[in-house]
């Protein structure tokens, strides 16, 4: 399907936003002088937010898929910065949740209760395990910002989506960890891995397609 008339808008404001978020990528983790922005960070997610703005617009009517582009570059700078970070700032995250659920009050899918219920249920469910898994291994397993990342997309998604992100985010992490053996570079039982990538992941497609089974927009 092309592309025409206001569907085209979507990919031109994520793209445009993609310049901004690959100078937030570099910017944000930075901690003295700002850096210059290299060119090829700059096209790369450039030319990845233009997909996801493309996607969006093939995937949502209009004018939601301007929503889409919007979170769809969100999540891709949160992605990029945890992959290369291990970082999940409160700058980031926080916003998304209030974004998530003044877009779930105006255009859903579902109810407002359903995603402040996700939101809440997000955080808890994250955070209940990373206390457990502390208690158990003495160290920490999960970092905080993970928290209140999946609240954040619990905002977006609703309650209902939640399991979907976790098995899209599980799958997704599942396949890099397969590429890393296939390369016969497999990581240790205490490789670090950036959770917050995967749920990004999860959470585009949960968002974009509704839960597992069940229909989506």
């Amino acid at each position: 399907m092309l592309l025409a008339g206001p569907a085209l808008i979507a990919p031109a404001v994520a793209a445009l936003l993609g310049l901004a978020a690959a100078a937030a990528s570099v910017r944000l983790p930075a901690t003295g002088a700002a850096p210059a922005l290299p060119w090829r960070r700059a096209a790369a997610m450039s030319l990845a937010a233009l997909g996801l703005g493309a996607w969006a617009a093939l995937a949502l009517p209009w004018p939601v898929s301007i929503v889409g582009a919007m979170f769809a570059v969100a999540l891709l700078l949160i992605a990029v910065i945890d992959a290369e970070h291990f970082w999940l700032p409160n700058i980031l995250t926080l916003p998304l949740g209030a974004a998530g659920l003044a877009a779930s009050a105006f255009i859903g899918p579902g109810s407002f209760v359903d995603h402040l219920l996700g939101a809440v249920i997000g955080f808890a469910a994250l955070a209940g395990l990373a206390a457990l898994y502390k208690r158990l291994r003495g160290r920490d397993g999960l970092g905080g910002g993970d928290a209140r990342l999946l609240a954040a997309i619990g905002a977006w998604v609703g309650w209902a989506g939640l399991p979907s992100v976790v098995v899209w985010a599980s799958l997704a992490g599942l396949s890099w960890v397969l590429a890393r053996v296939l390369a016969r570079r497999a990581p240790s039982l205490d490789t670090a891995l950036p959770y917050g990538t995967y749920l990004a992941i999860g959470a585009w497609l949960t968002w974009l397609y509704g839960p597992l089974g069940r229909a989506g927009w």
